[in-house]
């Protein structure tokens, strides 16, 4: 899988050093290199990149104006790279799947072409299954009625880490390291080991999110991850806990019993 990509920067150096460094990933083709936001914004509606690396400080256009005015289309990923930190939080708020500071750290801009790799692999998949469908649909109408729409989940499909806005920061969670959610209202509390975290997000929203193989509501307002799961305490009533890595105890209500009969057998 090639990632046709583009790099914008107004600094000739800084573009030299990502060039460089991009040469250790051989499936990344740079399409266009531009200096400025405008030039910027005519070439990922010329060339249609999947990758962008993108400069936040630039006279004129800056990064976020570069983003906005490539709405109107189906925009690319879009990774930030600035030498300024306070920038962050926008950046993530603009939907971008990394943040790197510059110098760009090598080991970072791995894990960032990673992130980027999993995204268009599921987008690509999706792109797929449609063209798929509309040829049906086409040579074969009473095919596409038959097609299963509920087979089973591939895990490429989901979110390996989550960044979550708190307290002003932003912090990247490795979904693994989740222990349990709870809902309050608009609101998921994002339980690890060692830290929580509130994340301004529904609950419905946040399920498809995840890898249902791992992560199951056990109560209307509570998704536990069930590899975190190490005892079943029967409780009263049909109900039981669940005794977490933690230590911590949550409670499973009488509706959502088939979850823990995934631990019996």
């Amino acid at each position: 899988m090639t990632i046709r990509t583009i790099l914008v920067d107004d600094e000739s150096l800084a573009i030299q050093g990502l060039t460089l460094r991009l040469q250790a990933h051989p499936d990344v083709e740079i399409v266009e290199t531009c200096t400025n936001g405008r030039e910027a914004i005519r070439a990922i509606k010329t060339h249609k990149p999947d990758l962008v690396f993108l400069d936040i400080q630039m006279p004129g256009f800056d990064g976020f104006s570069v983003v906005q005015g490539v709405m109107e289309v189906e925009p690319p990923l879009f990774i930030f790279v600035t030498a300024y930190s306070d920038h962050a939080v926008r950046a993530f708020e603009a939907q971008a799947i990394d943040y790197l500071m510059k110098p760009v750290d090598d080991q970072r801009l791995a894990d960032a072409l990673d992130r980027a790799r999993q995204r268009l692999h599921q987008k690509r998949q999706v792109d797929e299954a449609e063209r798929l469908r509309e040829v049906l649909a086409e040579v074969a109408p009473e095919a596409v009625s038959e097609t299963p729409e509920n087979e089973a989940p591939s895990s490429s499909r989901y979110e390996k880490l989550i960044n979550i806005k708190d307290r002003g920061q932003i912090f990247r969670i490795d979904v693994d390291t989740i222990e349990r959610i709870d809902a309050a209202g608009d609101y998921m509390c994002i339980y690890t080991a060692d830290n929580s975290l509130i994340l301004r997000e529904t609950m419905k929203d946040l399920e498809k999110r995840l890898d249902p193989r791992n992560f199951q509501r056990i109560h209307r307002s509570t998704i536990v991850n069930l590899s975190q799961v190490r005892q079943v305490k029967p409780h009263t009533n049909g109900e039981c806990f669940l005794v977490l890595e933690s230590g911590s105890q949550v409670k499973v209500s009488r509706s959502y019993r088939d979850v823990v009969a995934r631990f019996v057998h």
